[in-house]
């Protein structure tokens, strides 16, 4: 088969669909040594030698590299979208084309497969955005309608999409994505003291990883940590990695205040962006990671840390459940006294935090990608059908 897929984000490693490329293609190519993969991807950004944060990403022979003349902006994107995609993919004579995002083409030239990761500027009011977001999304959701196939990332996303786009359940169907193979646990004690020096993170901590947007729920993360310093005081800290806010906002609330007007700013360490060869090695350095969200479509923190053998306290709510199964801590976001509790149990009881660590081990093994590639592989041979 001749797959034609978007490649808009060719060029950001970091983001979630960036990723989901990077990890997606090789995959297939390992399931499917036959198939014939176009990636069709803005020309400019070709231009860049090496993604921000990361090494120099070398794609599999078979896959083609197809640029197509646009413009950077909002504008260049959308006519991307709905105009070049689909009339390349045409000329290629693809098979099956496939927009790894939410921004498939209104009116497709070739079979479609849309990965919809999640509905977040449909299900949460925060982020439905100005009135051009809000248009951006009504197109997105009418030209998903008119693809032959969704996937989407979990069971939760797929609810979503089935309630707030119409489609009919046979059309949407869930693909698990995965782990990236180097999240795994640590080889030895000399790789703790390299990331702990290399970041000055006192040992031992308690790690978030992640954004900053008010779903998140690092707010009530630090009320937790009050009652956390109250039972351990200073023998644990919080690590809070990732991009920190440029300045404090209801919908990006900086944790710095936060934790300030609390009294715990003793107890928080802030290393900020972690680039993604060390965070296998954060990880598994920490004594556990915490991630409280309020929603999400794939979760995909959650089972890093536990690829890397790290015990995990999350929220019961959206996808995540699904992933971690009854492998890990879930506690209601809103309940910061009960959120605390297993942040404690597993800094100070050896059995409760090797038991974790080992189950939440066994969970993750269940996901990768080489089982993504089969079952979107699946999905390329239906619609080609």
């Amino acid at each position: 088969m001749k797959i034609a897929i978007n490649a808009w984000f060719y060029d950001q490693i970091n983001s979630g669909s960036g990723q989901y490329l990077r990890y997606l293609i090789p995959a297939l190519i390992e399931a499917e040594p036959t198939l014939q993969i176009s990636l069709i991807t803005p020309d400019y950004k070709l231009a860049v030698d090496e993604p921000a944060g990361g090494s120099p990403f070398v794609w599999p022979d078979r896959v083609a590299i197809v640029p197509a003349p646009v413009k950077p902006g909002n504008l260049g994107k959308v006519w991307f979208e709905q105009r070049l995609f689909p009339k390349i993919a045409a000329e290629l004579e693809a098979d099956v084309t496939h927009v790894p995002y939410f921004g498939s083409p209104l009116s497709p030239t070739r079979p479609t497969v849309v990965t919809v990761h999640d509905l977040i500027p449909m299900v949460l009011s925060e982020y439905r955005g100005g009135a051009m977001v809000r248009a951006y999304t009504s197109l997105a959701a009418a030209a998903a309608a008119n693809a032959d196939l969704i996937l989407a990332d979990s069971e939760c996303s797929r609810q979503d999409i089935l309630k707030h786009l119409k489609i009919t359940p046979e059309k949407v169907r869930t693909v698990y994505l995965a782990q990236a193979p180097h999240y795994a646990p640590l080889e030895s004690w000399s790789q703790v003291d390299y990331i702990t020096k290399k970041y000055n993170l006192p040992e031992p901590y308690i790690l978030y990883l992640g954004g900053y947007d008010v779903r998140k729920n690092v707010k009530a993360l630090l009320y937790a940590w009050t009652y956390v310093a109250q039972g351990l005081g200073d023998t644990v800290h919080l690590v809070l990695a990732g991009q920190l806010p440029k300045q404090d906002s209801p919908f990006f609330p900086d944790p710095r205040k936060i934790a300030a007007e609390l009294g715990i700013s003793d107890c928080i360490v802030t290393p900020g962006w972690i680039p993604e060869v060390d965070k296998p090695l954060l990880y598994g350095a920490a004594r556990a990671f915490v991630y409280p969200s309020r929603y999400e479509g794939f979760g995909l923190p959650v089972l890093e840390a536990m690829a890397c053998g790290t015990p995990v306290v999350t929220s019961n709510v959206s996808s995540l459940p699904e992933l971690v199964g009854g492998h890990a801590f879930q506690i209601d976001p809103d309940d910061t006294k009960h959120l605390a509790s297993p942040m404690i149990a597993l800094t100070i009881q050896e059995d409760t935090h090797n038991d974790m660590a080992n189950r939440g081990y066994e969970q993750a093994a269940k996901f990768s990608w080489a089982k993504t590639a089969q079952q979107t592989l699946q999905a390329y041979q239906d619609v080609a059908r």
